[in-house]
């Protein structure tokens, strides 16, 4: 996949606009892709071999996202811009070295994982990017220079794709270890 140039701000918009172009300039099927959200009911998850930790400590996150290849000849790759792992990784590589498992954590701190279609992803998510300005409704950080992303049914759904809670949203969640089972596993 050729080059894109990202900002470095959200992951969620990072991989919206990462499936948009796949899905405008690629030639690969946009159906082989998910977004794939991470948090957990406390929204605390660690995450390893991310650019702003340190050494070999997890980063803690309220939530991440990151793209899930499936490929048609059966490999499947990561896609995580906060990552120092390769991009992309292999699952197994990314399973291993960030996500690690969630038997010696405490309980508070293990995964989910939320996989939504790219193209459903497309289509349904939204943000205004309230969650990206301080209590003075000041932004954290300068918010990216495109528009917000919105739907004809919402300007602001990101808390349905951060709950972890089956009934809500969109997509499949999964626990660390139904992922693993699943998409880390070699065929």
């Amino acid at each position: 996949m050729q080059h894109i140039n990202f900002l470095l701000l959200h992951s969620e918009e990072n991989v919206w606009k990462l499936c948009e172009h796949i899905r405008d300039q690629s030639e690969r099927p946009l159906q082989e892709f998910y977004a794939v959200f991470l948090s957990n009911e406390k929204r605390m998850i660690p995450i390893w071999k991310q650019q702003c930790g340190r050494r070999d400590e997890p980063v803690i996150w309220d939530y991440h996202v990151i793209l899930l290849h499936v490929c048609s000849g059966g490999q499947r790759l990561i896609y995580d811009l906060d990552s120092v792992l390769p991009f992309p990784c292999p699952c197994e590589l990314y399973v291993k070295e960030a996500l690690r498992s969630d038997q010696n954590i405490r309980k508070d701190f293990r995964r989910k994982l939320r996989l939504i279609r790219a193209d459903e992803f497309l289509q349904t998510f939204a943000s205004d990017r309230s969650h990206m300005k301080d209590a003075d409704n000041k932004w954290k950080k300068p918010p990216p220079p495109y528009p917000c992303i919105r739907t004809a049914e919402s300007s602001m759904n990101l808390d349905d794709f951060i709950s972890m809670d089956p009934a809500v949203g969109y997509g499949k969640v999964y626990t660390l270890e139904e992922f693993t089972e699943r998409f880390s596993t070699p065929l």
